[in-house]
């Protein structure tokens, strides 16, 4: 038609200066740097071993602090047989932790977290009873047991574990310097509190910013961990585990950003049961608050993309202060590294 040439141009030509007019205005938003959500497999038994979270490649800046509180509540049920094999994970995990990074040197920096954990009952099996009622959903068959218990189970020809007593207390600590990473069998493993052993791990991170010109920026994981030996799991654990993640960051208004993740594990023991014995897949959808200059809100939900092989559903919240300087530092080291689009840190083993 005659007209629809003109239409299309007038189209066009919108189209570039809503786009221009887009660009700019994300291209002033401030500096801030970009970070992965804070997520951890809290299913009891993955929970026990030092796997870390994905954060971001570059590093606080010399002689700068970064501090942030985390804290997470896991809802689980599993109930599974196999041949002599049988797990039950039914109750809640509720985990806090404080995290805090030093710059010791240019690209160097010191990472320590302490947790705390509890391991009860709780109080969400009514809420997610409701939930699967609501959308018609197989609830797996944890409407048939009682609400709010806690009771982990596993037996076999090998061995087995159980906890049914409300215990809480400090979990595994960890610290990495940079490309060292370590962590501390401080936990009691026979309340589920860490694996009682100590883990090392490799990794290699990396991150980048600007995809293709638009506010969206990137980061991801591989590495490599070394378990310790657990009494709990004396004899069912596997030690050898590959990890691995990658995290896309939008920021689509100046102090918003909408965050999506994926992480994933070998499986924490040889077995047939799908609860222990596949390798685990979590998926994570948050966003992030800006809500003063250096600090940042995250509320996030993790699901079990493999199911059972993560808690049913965890809820998660941090809260972080980053370091003014140090901020700015790892946006320059970013945008040095922009013909790559990547920076990378590699983590070694102490």
């Amino acid at each position: 038609l005659p007209g629809f040439k003109v239409l299309r141009g007038v189209s066009q030509k919108y189209t570039q200066r809503v786009g221009l007019g887009c660009a700019a205005m994300l291209g002033a938003l401030p500096a801030l740097a970009s970070e992965p959500l804070y997520v951890k497999n809290l299913s009891p038994v993955a929970g026990l071993f030092g796997l870390p979270s994905q954060r971001d490649a570059a590093t606080t800046g010399q002689g700068e602090w970064e501090v942030a509180l985390h804290g997470s509540l896991a809802n689980h049920y599993v109930n599974e047989s196999h041949s002599t094999e049988s797990l039950n994970f039914d109750g809640e995990t509720g985990r806090v932790a404080l995290e805090l990074r030093y710059g010791i040197a240019r690209d160097w920096d010191i990472q320590l977290e302490v947790p705390w954990l509890d391991q009860s009952g709780g109080d969400l099996d009514h809420l997610i009873d409701d939930w699967h009622d609501f959308w018609g959903m197989s609830d797996g068959g944890r409407s048939k047991v009682p609400r709010d218990v806690l009771d982990y189970r596993y037996t076999s020809a090998e061995g087995g574990f159980s906890l049914q007593d409300d215990t809480s207390g400090i979990g595994d600590v960890s610290l990495a310097v940079n490309y060292a990473v370590y962590k501390f069998g401080t936990g009691d493993d026979d309340d589920f509190l860490g694996s009682g052993a100590d883990d090392a791990y490799i990794a290699l991170r990396y991150s980048g910013e600007r995809l293709s010109g638009l506010p969206l920026s990137w980061h991801g994981q591989v590495g490599y961990l070394r378990a310790g030996d657990s009494d709990v799991l004396e004899g069912l654990q596997e030690k050898n585990l590959w990890f691995a993640g990658l995290t896309v960051d939008w920021r689509f208004a100046q102090d918003w950003s909408l965050i999506a993740q994926l992480d994933s594990h070998a499986a924490p023991m040889d077995s047939s049961l799908t609860g222990v014995g596949d390798d685990a897949v979590l998926g994570t959808l948050g966003t992030r608050w800006y809500f003063a200059p250096n600090w940042s809100v995250d509320i996030s939900i993790v699901e079990d993309l493999r199911v059972e092989t993560a808690p049913d559903v965890t809820f998660q919240a941090s809260v972080r202060r980053q370091a003014f300087a140090g901020a700015l530092r790892r946006s320059d080291n970013l945008r040095r590294r922009r013909p790559a689009q990547m920076v990378t840190r590699c983590h070694r083993a102490l």
